[in-house]
C-alpha cells in the first residue's frame, strides 16, 4: 500500500517451523516501527525470540566521543541481543523514573508512593546492572580469547556503582536494597535537580586500547572504528555459539571503507568463519572483491535490487 515500506521474511523459530515476519512502518516519516508475527502485531522485542541483530552503522562510529547515554544505549543493545528481558526491565525502569521525578517535581510528593516507586526502580535497576555486569564479562572473555588478530584489542569497564557490585559478585538483593535506599536519600537533591542523579541511567562504559594503554576517546578515528568494530564481532561470535541465541544476524553498514586491504580481508575470513548470516553495505563494489564466490551480491539501483556478476 502507498505510504507503507514493509520487509517480510519466513524464519525459523525454535521447533524448527518457518514463521512469517514483517517489520516496517504505517507511513512514511513514521516514529515507530512496527513488528509483526504470521499477520499479527506484536511488541517488537518478540522479534528476538526469533532472531537476534547485531549491526554497525557509521552513526556509532564517534562512540567513545559522544556523551555517556549514547555509550549506554550501545552497550544496552548487544545486552539485549543475549538477554531478551533486559529491554523490559530498561523499560520498567525508565518508566518508574518518570513517574517518581513528576512527584517529586510536580508534587504531591507522597512518600508511601514515592516508596512504592523507588521499589519498583530498584528492582529494574537491579536486573539491568546485572545483566549489563553479566554481558561485559561475556564480552571480555571473548576478545581475550581471540588471540593474535588484525583489530585492536580493548579492556572495557563499566563506571556505575551498581554495575560495579553486580560484577564484584554481590547478589541481586544486595544491589536493590543499596539503590532503594540511595534512591530515597536523594529525593530532596534529585527534586532540586529536575532529575535523578543516583541509578544505572548514569553508568558509562569505558573502553580501553590494550596494546597501547590509551582511553579509547584518545586514539586515532581508524583505532577507534577498529576497536567498536572488534567488540562487534566478539558479540557476534558469542551469539553464534549460543543455544539461546537463535538465528544471530550480522549488519555491518559502511564498514570495508575504512579498513585496509589487509584488515578487510580479515574481517571477511572472520565473518565466514562465524558461520551466521551477515549483510555487509557499501557504496564501492570493489571493496568487496574479496568475497567474490563466498557471498552473493546485490546492487540497489532505484527501487530495483540486481544480483552483481561473479557474487
Amino acid at each position: 500500500r502507498v505510504g507503507r515500506a514493509w520487509a517480510v521474511a519466513a524464519v525459523i523459530d525454535q521447533d524448527g517451523e518457518p514463521v512469517r515476519v514483517g517489520t516496517g512502518v504505517e507511513s512514511a516519516g513514521a516514529a515507530r516501527r512496527t513488528v509483526r508475527l504470521e499477520g499479527e502485531t506484536v511488541p517488537p522485542g518478540r522479534l528476538a525470540d526469533l532472531q537476534r541483530q547485531v549491526w554497525l552503522t557509521p552513526a556509532q562510529d564517534r562512540l567513545f566521543l559522544e556523551g555517556a547515554g549514547d555509550r549506554r544505549r550501545f552497550f544496552d543493545r548487544l545486552v539485549f541481543a543475549a538477554e531478551p528481558a533486559h529491554a523490559a526491565h530498561a523499560s520498567a525502569y525508565e518508566k518508574s523514573q518518570r513517574e517518581r521525578m513528576r512527584l517529586l517535581t510536580d508534587g504531591p510528593a507522597d512518600p508511601t508512593w514515592l516508596t512504592a516507586l523507588e521499589a519498583r526502580l530498584a528492582e529494574a535497576g537491579a536486573l539491568m546492572a546485572s545483566a549489563r555486569a553479566r554481558t561485559l564479562q561475556a564480552l571480555q572473555e571473548e576478545i581475550d580469547g581471540r588471540g593474535d588478530r588484525p583489530f585492536p584489542g580493548a579492556r572495557m569497564t563499566l563506571t556505575g556503582d551498581w554495575e560495579r557490585m553486580a560484577a564484584e559478585g554481590a547478589e541481586l538483593a544486595q544491589i536493590e536494597d543499596r539503590l532503594a535506599r540511595a534512591l530515597a536519600g536523594a529525593r530532596d537533591r534529585d527534586a532540586a535537580a529536575g532529575r535523578a542523579l543516583t541509578g544505572p541511567h548514569r553508568g558509562d562504559l569505558a573502553v580501553i586500547h590494550a596494546e597501547k594503554d590509551r582511553p579509547a576517546a584518545e586514539c586515532s578515528t581508524g583505532e577507534q572504528k577498529a576497536l567498536i568494530l572488534n567488540l562487534v564481532l566478539a558479540q557476534a561470535a558469542r551469539l553464534s555459539r549460543a543455544e539461546s541465541a537463535p538465528n544471530p544476524i550480522l549488519l555491518l553498514d559502511e564498514v570495508a571503507a575504512h579498513l585496509d586491504r589487509r584488515r578487510r580481508a580479515a574481517l571477511f575470513d572472520e565473518i565466514e568463519a562465524l558461520g551466521l548470516q551477515a549483510f555487509l553495505t557499501g557504496t564501492d563494489e570493489h571493496l568487496f572483491e574479496d568475497l567474490t564466490d563466498r557471498a552473493q551480491g546485490v546492487r540497489v539501483d532505484g527501487q530495483a535490487l540486481a544480483i552483481l556478476d561473479g557474487a
